[in-house]
């Protein structure tokens, strides 16, 4: 998945042992990093297309502050309106807006206006008309419109969605799962021939009830039109913004190309009893999540290449989120890719007032686990899906010449002995050897593969494409080979494929590359039960990017590997059906459970939908073990959430968590993501582990907190639970009161106070709050991370000798000792580059060119502290640098930085010692530039820096503070230090300061 382009990130690959490292929180009253950018409001679009934001509220939620428009905003557990009185005239008022705005850049391209969830347009512009636009009145704000990508037969039985006293049967049987409840998909289309969407049985009332609230329409299209029925009710697309980027094979209709939207279209809520065969094999009869729901189909995923994997503009998916919720839908499924570190942005504030608006939305958690901190789209008004196995999976054997056999995933008729290569010996002349171990695209000679079975290594690029590039090279198969641990996939492959671990891999290396003539042989794949969940490698982990770890993202899990739904023709070795894997097909399970939940119980709202899933999750697999990584390590809630969904005690939860949009804004302003004067913070905010949530998370637990939640009796009798807490070793947990009366239909509030009590310092702990009464069970996942410290992430100071007072709030009892690092003077590098490229740094593969330079950095051992950075200072205006940091003669990214200006910076905490290549790409500007690299390397105090008091006693919660002093600096220049605090024995934290003196 591609990530918009962040302004500063944060690297921490290289963080020694991955522990004792602290992520501090701002602290108010302190001096914060205050970086100089020529436009600091705009970043530059890598598509031409910006999204305007006018200072007009959308129609969600517009109160009716002007005279003559009455309001139009949602009240609570009501729908939006497009054809209601008050809402056309305040369309027509937005109109109006937009003409004045567009009236202040002549000759701008409009794309797409914004009415509903978000009030504006989207346009192509140049940089300087967005600047323009985001200075002038009537404008909130201006942002790019970047590109975003494409993030069952068997698994209703897993998940309990079928069988006796499964969530079918508690919604009234089969033809009433999901009936009434119309699921909006955004994606990349759809194949109207497919029997997962051909017209259903339906009632009178199911119908009169859909009639109400839709209002939508069927876009045929111009190329290979589609025709609705009465499963898929309304099919539109979305291409302004993508413009001339699709392949010209692509449809310029609701019709899917790649087959990325049909597979999870039919996942969520393709018909029951569909016949399933792959490649020649039956796999049975399949169904999506909620069979009889109806289907909205929103095209804004565009195959831009061969491979035919979806791309779309924020532009186009904004425009159908706006449709989306305008139409009437019920539930959103949007399995695409998105920021994580950002909560108002244009889709965050889009899907925001489509829950305002009583819209349920599923997002995928993201593809680029395991890591930390990876999940996407963190958006407390969605629900993050994180991808998990399920108990089948299809097996397959390659045999190699040697004897030696090895099962991994697979699925095809197989491939006879044949022989094998190793893809790094097969290369055309000037190949990059990275690439051509990947098996990316224009890599591989066809004079040395064909008739041959490729051995590729994972990563870099999609497994599917792999096996299209072997094709393309007239290899006849594919062993895809695992280098670290992770998921094995059965994916619809252009060759028979067989995808091995990463304890196979150098077995089989050793093997080709040992061997005078090397062969091997693919058997066919075989379905088999085996133990689940697992949680895939490739799904996106927590904590949160955003929000400092105070909300706990992903959600919760459901299957997304090995998922078999239908496709299209054009997809890897074609077919009407195919395995797919990733939180793309895991997040429309999600999408289809809540519409089943929906159809039983119309009147919840989408939180209280979600609390209902996330609440009674589970944390165990199917042998009632804890859930492990599929690397066979053990597994925690940043990878699963709540945990794996169990759709049959969502029907009845006993209690939920609700939230509403005030609650929304709320955390949002507490967030500091917007200022205080933002009209989002009129209600005010709250500290964001304060939102009533079905989790709770605490990522800066300094000694004590307390937080409050609100549970609601969703059931028909009064009930009495009692609490009880498991986990959080070292921590004392005191839940007041001890016992909640509760009556239906009722409220009532309790709060939790957690105190550190001997847990490790800095380190994440995990446990669960239980209220139980005699009916129910209704659990909260515990994420808490106590500090050493709170402190500043960083200060700042000015002048050759100055001060700074850093506060300090103690997660513990006892002495603080204060430690200086620095402060040290910037080295700088300098590079001549010009012809500055316009397109995006190629992060798979990086080289230099004209405007790309590299810089290899020592970093020494024992450095406790790289940072490398560009400075607006020293460019003209209108000069925009990327930069990004590997390690050194490797492909292994560490970090980047590729906002809109020369301002970037990328930071190290903790490096491994060793060399770095740190890339600056002179992305915009001017056209000959000499461009200066600033980086520091902090290893030691330089005898510049003082800090009083160097100790001092500290109690829990007790806050106090430090006075950094510095004197003979040189000046005029850029310095860099750090304050180190410690406990005197595990636990430590610290403050970055800078000084320009």
């Amino acid at each position: 998945m591609i990530r918009k382009r962040p302004a500063i990130v944060v690297a921490t690959a290289l963080i020694a042992a991955c522990a004792g490292v602290p992520v501090l929180v701002n602290a108010a009253n302190a001096s914060q990093p205050t970086p100089t950018t020529a436009d600091p409001e705009v970043k530059r679009s890598t598509t031409g297309s910006y999204i305007v934001q006018l200072d007009d509220s959308p129609v969600a939620e517009y109160d009716g502050d002007i005279a003559g428009l009455p309001a139009t905003k949602v009240v609570p557990g009501g729908k939006l309106l497009k054809t209601a009185a008050p809402v056309v005239d305040y369309v027509r008022h937005l109109a109006g807006q937009r003409d004045e705005v567009l009236a202040k850049v002549p000759g701008v391209q409009k794309l797409y206006d914004y009415s509903y969830t978000y009030a504006g347009f989207s346009a192509e512009m140049s940089y300087d008309d967005a600047v323009k636009l985001a200075k002038s009145s009537g404008v909130k704000s201006v942002e790019p419109s970047e590109l975003q990508h494409a993030d069952t037969v068997d698994t209703p039985r897993f998940l309990g969605l079928s069988g006796r006293g499964g969530a079918w049967q508690q919604a009234g049987g089969i033809d009433k799962a999901g009936d009434g409840v119309i699921v909006g998909v955004i994606d990349s289309g759809y194949v109207p021939e497919r029997a997962s969407f051909a017209p259903i049985k339906t009632s009178k009332q199911s119908d009169a009830i859909v009639a109400k609230k839709w209002k939508g329409t069927c876009q045929t299209g111009e190329e290979a039109p589609v025709a609705c029925n009465n499963k898929v009710i309304g099919a539109r697309y979305f291409d302004k913004g993508i413009g001339n980027r699709p392949i010209p094979e692509e449809f310029k209709s609701p019709r899917d190309y790649g087959g990325h939207g049909t597979h999870t279209a039919s996942t969520a809520a393709g018909n029951y009893g569909v016949e399933m065969s792959v490649l020649g094999r039956d796999y049975g009869k399949g169904s999506g999540m909620a069979p009889h729901a109806r289907l909205a189909i929103y095209k804004a995923l565009w195959a831009v290449d061969a491979s035919g994997g979806g791309s779309g503009t924020d532009a186009d998916l904004v425009a159908a989120i706006d449709a989306a919720v305008s139409d009437g839908v019920d539930v959103i499924n949007y399995s695409i890719s998105g920021s994580g570190s950002t909560y108002v942005n244009a889709t965050g504030l889009a899907f925001l007032r489509a829950a305002k608006a009583g819209v349920f939305v599923a997002t995928s958690a993201g593809n680029t686990g395991p890591g930390d901190a990876t999940v996407g789209k963190t958006y407390p008004w969605v629900t993050s899906v994180a991808n998990g196995t399920h108990d089948r999976d299809i097996q397959t054997t390659v045999t190699l010449g040697n004897g030696k056999a090895y099962t991994g995933a697979g699925i095809g008729s197989g491939v006879p002995q044949t022989p094998v290569v190793l893809a790094k010996d097969v290369g055309l002349a000037g190949a990059d050897p990275a690439a051509l171990t990947l098996c990316q695209a224009n890599t591989l000679d066809p004079a040395k593969v064909t008739g041959k079975i490729v051995a590729c290594d994972r990563g870099g690029n999609a497994r599917v494409d792999k096996s299209l590039q072997v094709k393309n090279a007239g290899g006849v198969g594919m062993i895809l080979l695992n280098i670290t641990p992770g998921t094995l996939d059965a994916d619809l492959h252009s060759v028979p494929t067989v995808h091995l671990d990463d304890k196979a891999a150098p077995e089989v290396k050793a093997y080709v590359s040992g061997t005078a003539s090397p062969t091997a042989t693919i058997g066919a794949g075989t379905p088999v039960r085996v133990n689940a969940p697992k949680v895939a490698s490739s799904s996106s982990r927590g904590p949160s990017p955003a929000g400092n770890g105070d909300l706990l993202k992903p959600d919760i899990m459901a299957p997304g590997t090995n998922v078999l739904a239908a496709t299209t023709a054009f997809s890897a070795a074609g077919g009407e059906y195919a395995f797919m894997s990733g939180t793309s097909m895991s997040t429309p399970h999600i999408a289809g459970i809540a519409a089943v939940l929906k159809s039983k119980h119309p009147t919840w709202s989408p939180m209280a939908i979600k609390s209902a899933l996330m609440t009674t999750a589970t944390d165990k697999d199917a042998s009632g073990k804890p859930i492990q990584n599929d690397s066979g390590s053990a597994a925690n809630p940043f990878g699963y959430g709540a945990g794996q969904v169990r759709p049959k005690y969502g029907m009845d939860p006993g209690l939920v968590y609700d939230s509403t949009y005030t609650d929304w804004t709320k955390f949002v302003c507490g967030s500091g993501q917007v200022p205080s004067t933002h009209a989002l913070c009129a209600n005010g905010k709250i500290d964001l582990s304060d939102l009533n949530y079905p989790t709770i998370a605490i990522g800066d637990l300094a000694g004590k907190q307390t937080v409050t939640r609100t549970v609601t009796n969703v059931g028909t009798v009064p009930e009495v639970y009692f609490p009880k807490v498991e986990g959080l070793t070292g921590m004392k947990v005191t839940v007041t009161p001890r016992i909640l009366v509760t009556l239906p239909g009722r409220s009532t509030t309790y709060k939790v106070t957690i105190e550190h009590d001997g847990a490790p310092l800095e380190q994440y702990s995990f446990g669960k709050l239980i209220w139980k009464s005699a009916k129910h069970t209704v659990a909260s996942t515990l994420a808490v991370k106590p500090l050493t410290v709170k402190a500043p992430v960083q200060v700042n100071g000015t002048g050759t000798s100055g001060s700074v007072e850093v506060p300090v709030t103690a997660g513990y009892a006892g002495t603080l000792n204060t430690t200086a690092v620095g402060l040290d003077a910037a080295k700088v590098g300098e590079a001549a580059l010009k012809n500055p490229g316009g397109v995006s740094f190629p992060t798979t593969a990086p080289k230099v060119n004209d405007h790309v330079a590299k810089f290899t950095v020592d970093v020494p051992a024992g450095t406790t502290y790289a940072r490398f950075s560009t400075f607006d200072a020293d460019y003209p205006a209108g000069t925009d640098l990327d930069v990004f940091v590997y390690k050194a003669g490797t492909n292994t990214l560490l970090g980047s930085s590729t906002g809109g200006s020369a301002e970037e910076q990328v930071n190290l905490p903790r490096p491994a010692g060793g060399q770095v290549d740190v890339y600056v790409d002179l992305y915009a500007g001017a056209n000959e530039q000499v461009v200066k690299l600033n980086h520091w390397e902090l290893q030691k105090a330089a005898g510049n820096l003082t800090v009083t008091p160097a100790s001092q006693q500290v109690t829990v919660a007790g806050q106090t503070s430090v006075t950094a002093s510095w004197t003979g600096l040189t000046a005029a220049t850029r310095y860099l230090g750090q304050l180190h605090f410690s406990d005197g024995a595990s636990g430590s934290g610290s403050t970055v300061l800078r000084v320009d003196s």
